[in-house]
């Protein structure tokens, strides 16, 4: 797979398969949701939103990382969410529809979040005088055409065509996880005379990453005394972060285009899908022995 066709034409086709997918199990009562559950929701936007971008940058900064790469951790960290949260939450048993919720409302808050955290980052490691930055305003149009615009053609389906909307539903978020594999795959490719390298610098940061986060969210919900699915799917959705998004970002050229930084949210999301389906098993297993 060549580079250009992976970050030009394969990548923002694969992400706006995956926001499509998202979008198709959407509907106007999911930000409605926020009325009716405040506390549940802006608990998990808090720790989205905030306290995510806060250990990223720590983690980035404690661990002994090329500027790039620490670059790449702080801009997956400012990505949170995703329809692979969803699926891992559906897997685990927890509260679906909290989950739905707080991806809906973190993408649309971070289409304005993510070009400031990323131009901090970049002046924090890249140093102030750095060639790379992200004008503000195209950036956000930017994001939000690949991420708010496939979600609103998913809403549309659903609200039109809600049968045929569950059906595509299903393959959506499987052909999700196929086309995020194959991103990660001709990343390796092509990174591939320094990626054992590279997973010596970034596996323990992004392991740290997803194993902080999961915790933070896990601690937070249960000591807010949520009910236990919701602890899951809080859990989940501040642990788990939007690896296509943050690789969309980092590597494809209208953005940054600089495939280096997107190595962290590459091999974070091959761990990702380990620990997260550990912590998966062990829910279904909490949950069993409560029954």
């Amino acid at each position: 797979m060549e580079s250009s066709f992976l970050t030009a034409v394969f990548l923002p086709l694969a992400l706006f398969v995956i926001m499509l997918g998202m979008g198709l199990g959407l509907t106007v009562d999911d930000f409605k949701r926020i009325l009716v559950a405040p506390r549940a929701v802006m608990l998990g936007l808090v720790a989205q939103l905030v306290m995510l971008p806060v250990i990223g940058f720590t983690l980035a900064s404690i661990f002994p990382l090329s500027p790039e790469l620490a670059v790449g951790v702080m801009i997956l960290s400012a990505c949170p969410g995703g329809a692979t949260s969803n699926l891992v939450t559906y897997l685990a048993r927890g509260n679906v529809a909290r989950s739905i919720t707080l991806t809906a409302i973190s993408s649309l808050i971070t289409v304005f979040t993510i070009p400031l955290i990323v131009n901090i980052a970049m002046e924090r490691f890249l140093g102030a005088g750095s060639t790379l930055q992200l004008p503000l305003l195209s950036t956000m149009a930017q994001i939000a055409v690949i991420t708010l615009v496939p979600v609103s053609i998913g809403m549309l389906l659903h609200n039109k065509t809600p049968q045929l909307a569950k059906r595509l539903e299903k393959w959506v978020k499987w052909l999700s996880l196929f086309f995020l594999g194959l991103i990660i795959v001709g990343l390796i490719l092509k990174e591939r005379a320094q990626v054992a390298g590279f997973f010596l610098q970034v596996g323990w940061v992004t392991l740290a990453l997803v194993v902080v986060t999961m915790a933070l969210g896990y601690g937070l919900a249960t000591l807010a005394r949520l009910d236990k699915r919701s602890v899951t799917a809080i859990t989940v959705e501040v642990g788990i972060q939007n690896g296509t998004l943050a690789i969309a970002i980092t590597s494809a050229p209208p953005l940054l285009n600089t495939p280096t930084m997107a190595i962290p949210a590459a091999i974070y999301s091959l761990l990702m899908f380990a620990v997260s389906g550990l912590f998966a098993w062990w829910s279904q297993r909490q949950l069993e022995a409560q029954v």
